[in-house]
């Protein structure tokens, strides 16, 4: 069974959330704060976590950050919250994916879905299980990344948009399929997630960010990896 936790505040949409992933098999645990919610993630172990930023006892971010100090567990960020900046931050500290309240239920379950597929354990591919550049190493089976010697932490939704491209060299990986692959859903919004998510990877991996060798942006069609 597929376990969540729900760490949220608003009692009624902890219960709404709760009613429905129990109707869908999912086991649930929720908290009401931050300091809960940590300790519920080293018990429990969660296969997903389902985060909203405005807590009672500290930022959303702080948790994400204690979260990816051990574990890669996908956290999905509920959030009221607009700015861009905001969303960025979520990101930056750890967090693989952003959903808007107030939001679909069949939207957030679609993206938790597509959060359970990336953490499934599929094998690399046979003709591309180690990609290696100039600058930094990528081992496909063992999900590890090096630059400069130097391990360098990759988000489960990074690896998975970084596998797409770095296993079709060459090749356009357009911005409309993209979205359906790594999130699950077919929706032109997730371009703005793209460009943060090839922002973050560049910043990882490429040498001069500003002017990427391997992660290559099309304008207006979609990235490619050029080996």
């Amino acid at each position: 069974m597929t376990r969540v936790l729900v760490v949220e505040d608003d009692p009624q949409l902890v219960r709404a959330l709760v009613l429905n992933l129990q109707a869908r098999h999912y086991g649930v645990d929720a908290a009401p704060d931050g300091a809960a919610a940590l300790r519920l993630a080293a018990a429990r172990q969660p296969d997903v976590v389902l985060l909203d930023l405005g807590l009672p006892d500290m930022d959303g971010v702080d948790i994400i950050k204690g979260l990816r100090s051990w574990s890669r567990v996908p956290i999905l960020v509920l959030s009221a919250r607009q700015r861009s900046d905001d969303k960025v931050a979520a990101l930056d500290a750890g967090s693989d994916d952003y959903l808007m309240k107030p939001f679909s239920m069949n939207e957030l379950l679609a993206r938790l879905r597509a959060a359970v597929r990336r953490t499934e354990v599929t094998p690399a591919g046979p003709a591309v299980t180690l990609v290696e550049t100039e600058y930094f190493t990528l081992d496909l089976v063992a999900k590890k990344a090096v630059r400069d010697g130097k391990d360098v932490r990759l988000t489960p939704t990074e690896w998975h948009l970084l596998e797409i491209l770095v296993t079709s060299p060459g090749r356009l990986i357009t911005q409309k399929y993209l979205p359906k692959e790594v999130w699950g859903v077919s929706q032109s919004g997730k371009t703005n997630y793209l460009r943060v998510y090839m922002a973050q990877l560049r910043h990882k991996l490429e040498k001069d960010p500003s002017h990427p060798r391997y992660l290559i942006t099309e304008p207006g069609m979609g990235y490619r990896f050029e080996g």
